[in-house]
């Protein structure tokens, strides 16, 4: 059993806490059992699996699906399991894996979504996990955004994040032309549009255009949208959580295919 925090394994880990750290060691950190169970379910190779003898105990069956896609296992203290995760509570177990499965090859098909600097590592959790249960084909993230790969995005997907193909475009407005090319609708979403979101026919292959949480979209990008939209808000309302307004989007997509059929 680990029990010292000046580990080497130990050490190593609690450096992914941060992105540069991730990205040097070309590591993702996984932390909870949910997490664990999503990436057993589609067999995301382990590098290193960290749990307390307890968890173990508790969760036998995952224990032993998670030894055959895992390379380390390692059994360690409370206290350690405490410093290698990120969590203030964690549940006994975090696992490490390779950042390069991450890309995944996103169809220029029908629904996309395209997120420009988005911050907020909760909101970018929520916009995949809703995505995911809207039956999104992908989604696009822009350079300077957080990372896809965060902790707390991560945990914020409630286990989606590894069900919907993502990945960082190295430039939107190059990523919004293959989708027109595709023959998609580039939809973005402006205050002063005077179209609402529910007048679009969602039925069509869209690309979904959406902005950081507090500049918004682009003028660059926002004029490269075929249409745009507004979500109606009452009277001194300015703006709605780019999540939520995600979510009505993709929802009212998915309705409009439903009673389509």
């Amino acid at each position: 059993m680990l029990t010292s925090l000046q580990n080497s394994l130990v050490k190593q880990i609690r450096k992914l806490n941060s992105t540069k750290e991730r990205h040097n060691q070309n590591l993702l950190l996984l932390e909870g059992t949910h997490l664990l169970e999503e990436a057993c379910n589609v067999n995301y190779p382990l590098v290193t699996l960290c749990y307390t003898p307890k968890w173990q105990e508790a969760h036998l069956e995952l224990w032993k699906k998670a030894s055959q896609i895992c390379s380390r296992m390692a059994v360690v203290s409370e206290e350690v399991l405490s410093a290698v995760a990120t969590t203030v509570h964690p549940d006994g177990v975090v696992a490490t894996a390779k950042r390069n499965h991450l890309v995944r090859e996103i169809p220029f098909s029908g629904l996309l979504l395209a997120l420009e600097t988005v911050q907020d590592p909760g909101n970018l959790g929520t916009i995949i996990r809703t995505a995911t249960a809207a039956d999104a084909s992908g989604l696009w993230l822009s350079k300077g955004s957080v990372d896809l790969d965060n902790p707390k995005v991560m945990r914020a997907t409630a286990g989606q994040w590894f069900k919907l193909p993502m990945a960082v475009s190295e430039d939107l407005k190059d990523t919004i032309n293959l989708g027109k090319k595709a023959g998609m609708q580039i939809v973005a979403t402006l205050p002063g549009a005077t179209q609402t979101y529910w007048e679009v026919d969602w039925r069509r292959p869209s690309l979904i255009l959406l902005g950081n949480e507090g500049a918004g979209l682009s003028e660059e990008l926002a004029v490269m949208a075929d249409i745009q939209v507004n979500i109606p808000l009452s009277q001194g309302v300015e703006s709605l959580n780019v999540a939520i307004a995600s979510a009505l989007l993709l929802y009212e997509a998915m309705r409009q295919k439903k009673f389509a059929q």
